[in-house]
């Protein structure tokens, strides 16, 4: 699936040798005439990503030259699985420039990543031979990146409210974890009234999900995953361009359920709870309207200003079940706003956080293994940006400035000062394809907050 092969020999196997400018002329001293001939007149310089294929004499593959030029870089192959005759290559790292092996087969991996569920991939992947040690390293982390991809890429038709609750019931299945869930009016009865009046307009009911694994002597860690599957933005449509893409609204939960597969999985001394209120934001009849107040689970009352921004409103129950239980952490990721895109663009998730010691540790993680993530601020002069005349607080305001600020203060009047908490606004998107990240669904951060908690939790 990942086209990473674990091999104890390379001798059957197609060198790959990452070059640079300044190390190709000491390549080439060590290369045949009829090498270095065939080099030149590919005209090959070892700019990044330019590749060129070694011949033998009898015209079979002898090796491949890759051009890099920062040896930690994740993506330095993940061109060439797709790019590559089909075969099996492994990294030569004995020359002068040698990538990081774990990160190098990361990026191959990524590379190979299709979304096949409707349409099959052009051409078979090359496979990249690695040892025992890199392929337990690397094989989980592909695991939960393919799975939040798979997972954001599938179209809403076949990835519902129901399916994304029956995706966190296969993996407390697989894990051996508790598993409960909260379907349609059993939402008013427990007291989740924001998740049901959001997503009752839908011809699939609203629901939340919850996973429970672990010793209950450990440390309590929750994961909530903001889970729309679908948002039309309510009575307050989206134009038809920023409705296009809204299968993905669901990315939230997908960060959520692929990183609570990876805590289970690494058997961290955690206890795991994992939540996700999965509703679809549609037009019906029974919609819920703008200027109307809804009442909480924590009592706090919301005006409704804008049904476009529902995600913080379901956010808001599944934040306030969870403060319930005094957990050492909370962590919740979301697709929350337009504002942290332009802000920051569509690569660099918002971070938000009630703990200076929970947000540096999440940034230094993010640089240890190449994830990035950016840090603003609380800013509670803004929450006056959320003030309404009838309700405690309206779900969104008059003012387009610092959207992703005044979403992330939102969420926080659920969280009191006491707990620890972090909010991750994430676009989950790639725009565009580029070598390890095809157009379509994408895990950002998701690295960078496994090893945070592997640090975190490991130590106690």
């Amino acid at each position: 699936m990942h086209a990473l092969i674990e091999r104890q020999t390379t001798a059957s196997s197609i060198a790959i040798l990452p070059v640079t400018a300044a190390s190709l002329s000491g390549v080439l001293q060590q290369l045949e005439t009829s090498q270095k001939t065939w080099i030149n007149a590919n005209d090959f310089r070892a700019e990044v990503g330019s590749v060129c294929l070694l011949p033998k004499p009898d015209g079979s593959l002898h090796a491949v030259l890759i051009g890099v030029a920062n040896t930690a870089d994740i993506y330095a192959l993940a061109a060439l699985p797709r790019r590559l005759p089909a075969g099996i290559y492994h990294l030569d790292n004995a020359g002068e420039v040698a990538l990081d092996p774990q990160r190098a087969a990361l990026g191959w991996a990524l590379g190979v990543y299709h979304f096949g569920r409707y349409k099959k991939p052009a051409r078979a992947a090359a496979e990249l031979a690695v040892d025992a040690a890199t392929l337990a390293a690397v094989q989980p982390l592909l695991d939960g990146i393919y799975h939040t991809r798979d997972l954001i890429n599938t179209p809403t038709e076949d990835l519902g409210p129901v399916e994304l609750a029956a995706a966190v019931q296969t993996l407390a299945q697989t894990h051996g974890a508790d598993y409960r869930d909260w379907i349609g009016d059993a939402l008013l009865d427990a007291n989740f009234p924001a998740i049901h009046a959001v997503g009752r307009a839908s011809h699939r009911a609203p629901r939340l999900a919850e996973l429970r694994w672990g010793n209950n002597a450990a440390p309590h860690l929750v994961l909530i995953g903001k889970g729309v599957c679908f948002d039309t933005g309510g009575l307050d449509i989206k134009p038809a361009d920023g409705m296009r893409w809204m299968k993905k609204d669901m990315g939230g939960a997908a960060h959520a359920i692929a990183l609570a597969g990876l805590v289970m999985a690494a058997k961290l001394p955690v206890r795991l709870t994992l939540l996700i209120p999965a509703v679809e934001n549609s037009i019906a009849g029974n919609a819920y309207r703008p200027g109307e107040v809804i009442r909480t689970r924590s009592g706090v009352t919301v005006e409704i200003d804008n049904t476009d921004a529902e995600g913080r409103v379901i956010l808001g129950d599944a934040l306030s079940y969870a403060v319930e239980q005094s957990p050492d952490l909370i962590l919740d990721f979301a697709t929350l706003t337009g504002a942290a895109r332009i802000a920051l663009g569509p690569e660099l998730p918002v971070l938000f956080s009630n703990r200076d010691d929970i947000a540096d540790g999440l940034l230094a993680s993010s640089r240890e293994v190449s994830d990035p993530l950016w840090r603003l601020p609380l800013w509670q002069p803004y929450r006056s940006m959320l003030d309404s005349s009838i309700a405690d607080m309206a779900n969104a305001g008059a003012s387009r400035h610092a959207g992703a600020i005044t979403a992330a203060l939102y969420l926080q009047r659920f969280v009191p000062e006491t707990q620890a908490w972090s909010h991750l606004d994430v676009y989950s998107w790639n725009d565009a394809d580029r070598p390890g990240r095809p157009k379509g669904g994408e895990a950002q951060g998701l690295r960078a907050y496994f090893d945070f908690l592997q640090k975190r939790y490991s130590s106690e």
